[in-house]
């Protein structure tokens, strides 16, 4: 197996602190977002035989396996990531995979530069995606019930709110939120300065269930995804809770640490909280306009003490070893492609060491033991 050094990508809102302190290392006063462990070409994580690019690339089925190269193609089929938010995201949906497909097409058709500011699809694949909180993490996920949220933004008692709470009384419920959606994301931007002032003050001022939400304006004022974030569930999970977000649903993290796991892709609509390109028009192609409850995740232990986090995407499958003093060694050896990631503790991985934020790459069919005391997520396939 060979262990990873990995690259931390420096969003703004990356939080200062949050994996300095896992990592044990002085922070550099500079915001760390995110570190990404895998083989995506944006930020490969790099081992002694080269880039984990490098390494599938020279001989794909020997590091992925057959099955997973017969089912995904020659490519490590997710993303791993710890993910450090001291400010909040912008609010997103992923596309599904007939979209991206399509999606990517167009705009190569159209000759957009693949790192242009306005592309929307970077790549052919989706992005399904799994947080994992490892601190207490808030965020937002999914439409409320279209009442509820017109019970919520009654409740500021700001009179510019009021068109938005008669469109969330319509029916059918679809047409609601996408009526509502799209009138607050093609307002006026300087009466939505106004309303989104408005509406800071008021959550402020009332707390509760408005608290959340009161920051936002402060991070991005005057920001129709301040609005927008009212209608969606706020969540708040606890260490070892998570999310999982399909293709299509809204969400934005507020702030926390946690473990993300996510198909290879990079393809984000934005539909707020962001100074970066909102393409409206398809945003509202690829929002689903449901309202659903979050379905916060608990993992489901097994009787060799690993921890599976069910969802139901193949790309991916995360799980964790909580891993006691003397307990035997745990057999973690798979016909597909691992990565194992220490967030507690010291956990031997083969002749591996590894501390907190420390990783390593697992090829398929690998011999892989883990023991120690702490903590190791695993991050692996279906097939």
């Amino acid at each position: 197996m060979d262990r990873l050094d990995n690259t931390v990508r420096p969003y703004a809102w990356g939080s200062v602190t949050a994996i300095p302190t896992l990592l044990g290392v002085e922070p550099t006063g500079e915001p760390q977002a995110e570190m990404w462990m895998g083989a995506h070409p944006g930020a490969p994580s790099r081992t002694d035989r080269g880039t984990l690019v490098e390494v599938v690339d020279a001989d794909p089925e020997k590091e992925l396996g057959a099955a997973a190269v017969a089912r995904f193609g020659p490519r490590l089929p997710f993303l791993l990531k710890l993910l450090a938010a001291g400010a909040p995201l912008s609010l997103q949906v992923h596309p599904d995979l007939a979209q991206a497909k399509e999606g990517y097409a167009r705009e190569e058709g159209d000759g957009v530069p693949v790192d242009a500011a306005h592309r929307n699809y970077k790549d052919t694949n989706h992005k399904p995606e799994l947080i994992c909180a490892l601190t207490e993490f808030d965020g937002v996920c999914g439409f409320r019930e279209p009442l509820r949220a017109a019970e919520l933004l009654d409740g500021l008692g700001v009179d510019s709110l009021k068109p938005y709470v008669d469109l969330l009384h319509a029916h059918p419920e679809e047409a609601a939120l996408r009526e509502v959606l799209t009138a607050i994301l093609t307002a006026d931007r300087e009466q939505m300065a106004h309303t989104v002032a408005e509406t800071a003050a008021a959550c402020d001022r009332l707390g509760g269930d408005y608290a959340p939400y009161a920051g936002l304006a402060h991070h991005y004022p005057g920001d129709p995804g301040v609005i927008a974030a009212l209608l969606l569930n706020h969540v708040r999970l606890q260490p070892g809770e998570a999310l999982f977000l399909g293709a299509g649903v809204p969400h934005a993290y507020f702030g926390g640490l946690g473990v993300e796991i996510m198909a290879n892709s990079d393809n984000v609509l934005r539909c707020g909280l962001t100074p970066k390109h909102v393409d409206v028009p398809e945003l509202l192609r690829v929002v689903r306009f449901e309202a659903a409850d979050p379905g916060v995740l608990r993992p489901e232990a097994s009787p060799d003490g690993e921890e599976v986090y069910e969802t139901p995407i193949d790309e991916f499958r995360l799980s964790r070893y909580v891993l006691a003093d003397g307990g035997p060694a745990r057999d973690l050896t798979r016909t597909a492609p691992q990565i194992l990631l220490c967030t507690a503790g010291t956990v031997r991985a083969g002749e591996h060491e590894l501390h907190p934020g420390q990783s390593v790459f697992v090829p398929a069919g690998e011999k892989a033991e883990v023991s120690g005391v702490g903590t190791v997520f695993r991050a692996t396939v279906i097939v």
